[in-house]
């Protein structure tokens, strides 16, 4: 992920969220030396995904492919990506994330890589009109 790319990126942010992060969230990611990866199909971004680490753990804080091209397993090979990443270059043991209670289609995604719930934090997202959401945090080890 380049500073060139955020245009493109926060495009698909704004239609993908309710609550997107902002240009300065995807600045300082990159400011800060966060894993940040794009899935291309030639000039075109797909998806991305933002991950910092923390001693021996990565914590995914933002995976989002483009509506317009869901359903094609793209989340599925971004988590792989960032996956790979974390094992055999960041020596990483364990991933971390907190996806929406009601992202049910993220929560499968998870689940099917592997990815167990290990806990909640209530309030955690906001909804609307102050209202806020239970966010599910999952994680697995990298290693067998």
């Amino acid at each position: 992920m380049t500073e060139e790319l955020l245009d493109s990126i926060l495009t698909i942010e704004n239609v993908a969220f309710t609550h997107p992060w902002s240009r300065g969230n995807f600045a300082d990611a990159l400011r800060s030396g966060y894993h940040a990866q794009v899935l291309l199909d030639g000039d075109t971004v797909l998806g991305y995904f933002v991950a910092m680490q923390i001693l021996d753990e990565v914590h995914l804080l933002n995976l989002t492919v483009s509506p317009l091209h869901q359903g094609q397993g793209l989340a599925r090979t971004l988590l792989g990506a960032l996956c790979d990443w974390s094992r055999h270059t960041a020596h990483a043991q364990w991933l971390w994330l907190e996806v929406r209670e009601s992202n049910q289609r993220a929560r499968r995604l998870y689940e099917h890589y592997g990815l167990a719930q290990v806990g909640a934090r209530k309030k955690y997202y906001p909804v609307h009109h102050g209202e806020r959401e239970t966010a599910i945090l999952m994680s697995m080890s990298l290693w067998p």
